[in-house]
C-alpha cells in the first residue's frame, strides 16, 4: 500500500510575544555573479586554509554540484591601496574549491553592507558562531577585530600574564604559547581580569609550552579555593609547575584513572602534594 506523501507546510509567521522585532540597519543583500578568482579573504578575523581545510576544498572540488552550492557572503571594502576589492565574510572554502575548478568561472555571492573590517568582522561573527567547524579561536579573534569588549579584555589579560594566543594549532609550541581560549574566556569571566592575569601569570612564568585548559582550571582551583589559597605562594606553584611539566600530563592521568576526577583535579592534587606550602603561625 503506497503512502499518502504528507502535504507541503506554507511558511507562516510565528507568535512574537515578548520579542521586539529588529529593524534592519542596512540594505538587503544583492546577489552578483562574480569570477571567485576576483575574492579576497581578510587575515584580520579569518584564519588561512590549513590541511584540515584542504582536504574540505579538495571534496567541494570532486563532488561539485550546484545543487548542494550555497553562495559565499561578500562585502565590497578597500585593501591598503584604496582599492575596492570584495571580501569574502563566509563560504572561503566555496569560494577556493570554485577557483580551483576549471569547469566553474563565475559564482552567485551575496553581498551585503559591511565596508569596514570591524563590521566585516561583526558579520563573521553572526554568519559562523553557531557552527560547529568554527573553532573559539576563529571567533575570538573574529571578536577582538570587530573590537568587543570582552574579546579586547581577554586579549589583555593574556598579554599582562605574558601568554601568547595563538591562531591556530601549531606542529611545536613554544613556552607561554596558549590555545585554551575557552577556558580563559572561562576564568576571566567568572575571576574578573585582574584575578585572571595573577592565574595565568603563574602558569606563564612556569613557561609551559602551551599552556592547556587542564593547567588553568588546576592554577584556577589551588589559587582561588579557601582550601587551598592560603598555603601556597603563587612563585612557589609556578616554581613546581615548572619543575614536573614533563611529567606532569602523565601523573594527572594516571592519578584521575586511579582515584576517578578530572585530569584536572588529579593535576591540582598532585601539585598541592609537591609545592612549597607558606609556614603556618605558632
Amino acid at each position: 500500500m503506497t503512502e499518502t506523501p504528507a502535504p507541503l507546510r506554507q511558511v507562516r509567521p510565528i507568535a512574537l510575544t515578548g520579542l521586539i522585532p529588529a529593524a534592519p540597519t542596512t540594505g538587503a543583500p544583492i546577489c552578483e555573479m562574480v569570477d571567485p578568482r576576483d575574492l579576497w579573504v581578510d587575515p584580520a578575523y579569518q584564519r588561512s586554509v590549513g590541511e584540515k581545510g584542504l582536504k574540505q576544498v579538495r571534496r567541494i572540488v570532486e563532488g561539485f554540484d550546484w545543487a548542494k552550492f550555497k553562495p559565499p557572503i561578500c562585502a565590497f571594502a578597500e585593501d591598503g591601496q584604496g582599492q575596492s576589492v570584495l571580501k569574502v565574510l563566509d563560504g572561503q572554502h566555496t569560494a577556493i574549491a570554485c577557483a580551483s575548478n576549471p569547469h566553474i568561472e563565475t559564482i552567485p555571492v551575496m553581498i551585503v553592507e559591511a565596508p569596514d573590517t570591524q563590521s566585516q568582522a561583526v558579520a563573521f561573527i553572526g554568519q559562523n558562531k553557531e557552527r560547529l567547524n568554527v573553532t573559539p579561536l576563529q571567533i575570538h579573534f573574529a571578536a577582538l577585530a570587530a573590537q568587543d569588549p570582552e574579546a579586547i579584555t581577554v586579549a589583555q589579560v593574556c598579554d599582562r600574564a605574558g601568554l601568547r594566543i595563538l591562531r591556530s594549532t601549531p606542529k611545536v609550541y613554544a613556552p607561554r604559547d596558549t590555545v585554551a581560549i575557552a577556558a580563559i574566556n572561562g576564568l576571566t569571566s567568572r575571576r574578573g581580569a585582574m584575578r585572571a592575569r595573577q592565574i595565568l601569570e603563574v602558569l606563564a612564568k612556569a613557561e609551559l609550552a602551551p599552556v592547556t585548559a587542564p593547567h588553568i582550571k588546576s592554577a584556577e582551583y589551588l589559587l582561588t579555593d579557601p582550601e587551598f589559597r592560603e598555603t601556597l605562594y603563587p612563585e612557589a606553584l609556578t616554581e613546581c609547575i615548572q619543575a614536573q611539566e614533563m611529567t606532569i600530563d602523565d601523573e594527572a592521568k594516571l592519578w584521575a584513572a586511579t582515584h576517578r576526577v578530572p585530569v584536572w583535579k588529579a593535576m591540582a592534587s598532585i601539585w598541592f602534594r609537591k609545592c612549597r606550602k607558606k609556614r603556618r603561625p605558632a
